[in-house]
């Protein structure tokens, strides 16, 4: 009999709730994945949690192979295809060291707007750089509510914090780890995927096989990848200004394309 191996992890942040969230984030992934045809994708398994450990499965992992990356790219379609009522979460959560602001709502551009790029420009720490992208976002208020409203298919369970460090893989599976859950448009998460560099493109084929992007991908990209980079800008400081500034003047283009 194998035995399993366990991965110690402990609590970096200044939040004692962070890894209660994270172990929830990986239950509510595992439940949904499980209900997809897609053996080869899997979470975790969590076996304790507190305020300053997290023990779960160890992942042995290694470089991708071109079909793992494939059915990843299907695992997270079949995911993103489960229809659920209302965009959000019940309870705040994290995402990497900063908190992410939740609720439930039917109303997806809003809850965007507010809860992702206004909650993230509301904690920049230099008044004049929180004023500029404050007003940035007032002029395009209500015109980047409407076109996401207008342009999101369905509320999903998204992982919220999907660049390539948080897919593992080992000989047989692809892993998802270090989820930042919520409910929300699809196309956030593939956005997300995009923001270091990308993955490869065996995992974007099979994803769009499943689930084709839609023709405004692109447009949605930039404004969802928005939150990241207000993200970084208040962890890590300037050198994420630049690409701030970029995609919030960008913004009135990206909700009239």
């Amino acid at each position: 009999m194998s035995r399993v191996a366990y991965f110690l992890k402990t609590n970096a942040t200044a939040f004692t709730d962070a890894l209660d969230c994270e172990a929830e984030g990986l239950r509510l992934l595992r439940t949904a994945l499980a209900e997809t045809d897609c053996p080869a994708v899997a979470v975790p398994d969590v076996m304790s949690v507190s305020p300053r450990e997290l023990v779960m499965e160890q992942i042995h992992a290694r470089p991708a192979k071109p079909e793992l990356m494939a059915a990843l790219g299907e695992g997270l379609a079949r995911l993103h295809r489960q229809p659920h009522e209302c965009y959000g979460l019940g309870h705040n959560n994290y995402i990497g060291l900063m908190p992410q602001k939740n609720r439930w709502t039917d109303n997806w551009g809003a809850f965007f707007r507010d809860d992702r790029l206004g909650y993230q420009i509301s904690r920049i720490g230099d008044a004049g750089i929180r004023k500029e992208f404050e007003r940035t976002l007032a002029k395009n208020s209500q015109r980047l509510e409407a076109f996401l409203n207008e342009h999101c298919d369905q509320p999903s369970l998204l992982h919220g914090d999907l660049w390539s460090g948080n897919a593992l893989f080992d000989q047989d599976r692809a892993w998802l780890i270090d989820p930042a859950v919520y409910y929300g448009d699809r196309e956030a998460d593939l956005a997300m995927t995009e923001f270091f560099g990308g993955f490869s493109r065996e995992f974007y084929r099979a994803y769009d096989k499943i689930w084709p992007r839609t023709d405004l991908y692109s447009a949605k990209r930039d404004i969802y990848n928005l939150y990241h980079a207000l993200n970084h800008y208040n962890l890590f400081g300037s050198g994420y200004l630049g690409q701030c500034r970029k995609l919030l003047l960008n913004l009135d283009a990206n909700v009239n394309p």
